[in-house]
């Protein structure tokens, strides 16, 4: 039994081996691509028979080890006129990019992210596993740097000074940089840098509550951030000038109210105060030779009218009202 095993084995890598060398599969060695987009994955191939062969056509999708299992499977019969098979159009993750009848094997990758970078394998059958032909593309994401965060991390039970730690983020790897309150790059900080994760690492200087700055910069682009962050401090002193000027206003605004009414409480009032303005001791009424004081003379009256009609019965509620008549007096004194 085993003889046939290796008879058979032995078959299949010569008649794949003299089959595979007829073949021709072109695939891109280096694909890049930004974090969150799609990409395709070009993979294409031709053999000898391929315009005469009516048998199953499978393609294999395989990542990270050539022996691995595949994670994308796909086949169709060469002569079928049916459409697009059953592996393209998908709204999955992975799927087929082109028509395997025609040589197209490319994998088309939706949202691509960190996880995704990394060596893939294109290979394509033909009768089974007798006829295959196998060849690898490099899957490269790309991230802009970015800072994520910065904080200040207290000193701990060893006793080690405050320090400022910078968490940047990016693929390839950013450069971080720190920077002084001028700008001024500085040389002579004791920096610690460190891989957090994927595409992350963390640098950290000695804290001194000075105003330093985290720089991270790659061919892809430059981040920077400040701290204390420089929006904080000028939201802060707008939110202490607005309340400085509505505490103003409200002062103001109680000062004048309470001056109204100590005024209004002092000032008596009279139904003809007009009058008596308009009636004020003019130059030309000035007697020669002696001063003149200006006095109020009243009077009450009383309405005749109701003596006149005393026939006629008024309500209860309604009463004489008396009136009282100002009139200005000049009195000359010597």
């Amino acid at each position: 039994m085993w003889l046939q095993q290796t008879f058979y084995f032995i078959l299949s890598g010569i008649i794949t081996g003299s089959l595979s060398a007829s073949w021709d599969m072109a695939v891109s060695p280096v694909v890049f691509v930004p974090r969150g987009e799609d990409v395709v994955l070009p993979c294409s191939f031709t053999h000898p028979r391929q315009q005469r062969y009516s048998g199953m056509i499978t393609l294999k999708w395989l990542a990270r080890e050539s022996n691995a299992l595949p994670f994308l499977t796909c086949s169709v019969r060469n002569e079928s006129m049916e459409g697009k098979h059953g592996c393209a159009e998908s709204e999955l993750k992975y799927s087929t990019y082109g028509d395997l009848r025609r040589g197209e094997l490319s994998l088309l990758i939706r949202r691509v992210q960190l996880g995704d970078n990394g060596t893939f394998f294109c290979r394509v059958e033909l009768d089974r596993v007798l006829q295959y032909i196998q060849k690898e593309t490099q899957l490269y994401v790309t991230v802009q740097p970015q800072i994520l965060n910065m904080s200040v991390v207290e000193p701990g039970s060893d006793g080690a000074p405050r320090r400022l730690q910078c968490e940047v983020e990016g693929q390839p790897l950013p450069n971080v940089t720190w920077l002084s309150a001028s700008g001024t790059p500085m040389r002579d900080l004791d920096v610690k840098n460190q891989q957090s994760g994927p595409a992350r690492l963390l640098s950290s200087v000695p804290y001194l509550q000075e105003v330093l700055s985290c720089r991270a910069e790659s061919r892809l682009g430059v981040a920077e951030r400040r701290h204390p962050a420089t929006h904080s401090t000028t939201l802060i002193i707008s939110v202490i000038v607005s309340g400085l000027i509505v505490l103003l206003l409200l002062g103001t605004g109680c000062i004048a109210y309470r001056r109204n009414r100590a005024r209004a409480a002092a000032s008596p009032i009279y139904e003809n105060a007009e009058t008596v303005e308009n009636h004020r001791l003019q130059d030309s009424d000035r007697p020669v030779g002696g001063s003149v004081e200006l006095q109020l003379v009243y009077s009450t009256l009383n309405d005749a009218s109701s003596s006149q009609h005393a026939s006629v019965k008024k309500p209860v509620y309604q009463q004489e009202e008396s009136v009282v008549l100002y009139s200005p007096v000049n009195v000359n004194s010597d």
